[in-house]
C-alpha cells in the first residue's frame, strides 16, 4: 500500500491562534504515524497563488491521512485554525 502526502498552503493571520492549532495538528499527525517532510521553510513559488507557509507530512497511507484529518483531535485544532489563517490542504496518494 502506498504512503499519502498531506500538503497544506498557509496564509497565517493570527499568530497566537494559529500557535494553538500547530500544536493540536502535530499531535494528531504524529499520532496517525504522520512525519512532517516540510514545515514552513523557504520555498520559491513557480506558479499559482503563494501562501507563506507550507507543510508536507507523510502517512503510511491515503486512509490514515484521512482518519488523521477526521480525528477529534486534528477537528478540535482546526476550531483554532478557522479565522486564523486561510488554508488549502490536500491528501495525495504517492507512487510505489
Amino acid at each position: 500500500m502506498p504512503g499519502a502526502y498531506w500538503i497544506a498552503h498557509v496564509t497565517v493571520s493570527d499568530d497566537a491562534a494559529y500557535a494553538k492549532y500547530a500544536a493540536l495538528a502535530t499531535e494528531a499527525i504524529t499520532a496517525h504515524g504522520g512525519k512532517f517532510m516540510a514545515r514552513g521553510g523557504t520555498a520559491i513559488q513557480k506558479e499559482g497563488r503563494a501562501h507563506p507557509r507550507n507543510v508536507v507530512a507523510l502517512f503510511p497511507s491515503l486512509d490514515a491521512a484521512n482518519a488523521c484529518y477526521e480525528s477529534a483531535t486534528y477537528q478540535e485544532a482546526l476550531s483554532h485554525a478557522k479565522g486564523a489563517s486561510e488554508r488549502d490542504l490536500v491528501l495525495v496518494e504517492a507512487v510505489e
